[in-house]
């Protein structure tokens, strides 16, 4: 066994991207004499009238938002992918190799409300949402041209979010991406090596030791993984074996929504400002693989470090040798426990 993970310099093995972290503990004592960031702004109003999102309102491209009293589903004004691409490709050599890309971008309106965050809304209204992310899942995963969809949100200018009204993004892509084509093979491997499921070996160990545990409820859980890169990452599991959203149950979907109401809402209590992070879903490709080593989760990275004014940054030795982290899994989430009410 290793010495006190709190207290000495080690590595951690991340088992579903089978790369390494470096963790510090010993780092989180020198002073701070970096860039500080602004506090957060005001709190935005109900509904605002410049918003392209709020109901009623027109969006640059000429169409008028319709007055929805929930969620509200349209196509990206301006879509990282079209589907309509022209599907060619280059390859000098092994040197220059490119790949024609096409796919879908959606954006989701949780909320005709400019002014909430998931923390602020109902666990039925959050429901809605997590129902819209099955549904799309579903709707754009069945095109044969499909073979992933990615849900995620950017919350917070910090994070790029360029609309404080309550959103996420959905770009449904012709290939797999990176992160989720190396968690596949992870879970593949692992489940060819040890006839069980990744996550759910990592879960039931996780719930047993529990001291990385954050929040739990019957359907899900929130922790925060041993391998974690950012100051708060989590990870959000469902108990049961599922591969997509699509199969949850209206219970478990309830669950979800009550997992992440909590979660969003101790982040927000860390610092006591609307906490920024970048959050997303990996659910099982859509590339007409029967897929069954894969388990329905999403992460959290939230970007703050030890105050609203210090963040992580990606520099130096983490973008030329490895990802580095000062503060340990297990302290991190200890103090997420601390916010989060029971």
């Amino acid at each position: 066994m290793l010495r006190d993970l709190n207290a000495h310099s080690h590595r951690r093995f991340n088992p579903l991207t089978r790369e390494w972290i470096l963790v510090s503990p010993h780092r989180t004592d020198r002073p701070w004499q970096g860039q500080v960031e602004p506090s957060a702004a005001s709190a935005p109003p109900e509904y605002d009238p410049a918003c392209y999102m709020c109901p009623g309102n027109v969006r640059a491209t000429g169409a008028r938002n319709p007055a929805y009293p929930a969620t509200f589903v349209f196509d990206n004004d301006y879509p990282a992918l079209r589907p309509d691409n022209a599907q060619d490709r280059e390859d000098a050599q092994g040197l220059f190799v490119a790949r024609s890309e096409s796919g879908i971008c959606r954006v989701v309106c949780f909320s005709p409300r400019h002014d909430l965050t998931i923390a602020r809304m109902k666990v039925p209204e959050i429901q809605g949402v997590v129902n819209v992310w099955a549904q799309q899942y579903s709707q754009l995963g069945a095109d044969p041209s499909i073979a992933y969809v990615q849900v995620f949100e950017n919350r917070g200018a910090l994070m790029g979010a360029s609309n404080p009204h309550p959103h996420c993004q959905i770009w449904a892509t012709s290939s797999l991406p990176n992160e989720p084509a190396k968690e596949l093979a992870a879970q593949k491997e692992y489940l060819a090596v040890h006839e069980k499921c990744l996550l759910c070996a990592y879960l039931e160990q996780e719930r047993s030791q529990g001291e990385r545990m954050v929040v739990q409820n019957s359907h899900f859980s929130a922790i925060v993984p041993f391998w974690a890169i950012w100051p708060f990452e989590t990870m959000v599991i469902p108990s049961r074996h599922v591969g997509m959203m699509a199969e949850l149950t209206p219970e478990e979907r309830e669950g979800l929504a009550d997992i992440l109401k909590r979660l969003t809402t101790g982040y927000d209590r860390i610092f006591d400002v609307p906490f920024p992070y970048t959050m997303g879903f990996h659910q099982s490709p859509t590339d007409g693989q029967p897929n069954s080593a894969w388990h329905l989760h999403g992460h959290f990275y939230p970007p703050l470090l030890r105050s609203p004014a210090i963040r992580k940054f990606m520099v130096g030795f983490e973008m030329l040798g490895m990802p580095q982290r000062d503060i340990t899994a297990e302290s991190a989430a200890e103090r997420l426990r601390s916010k989060i009410d029971s």
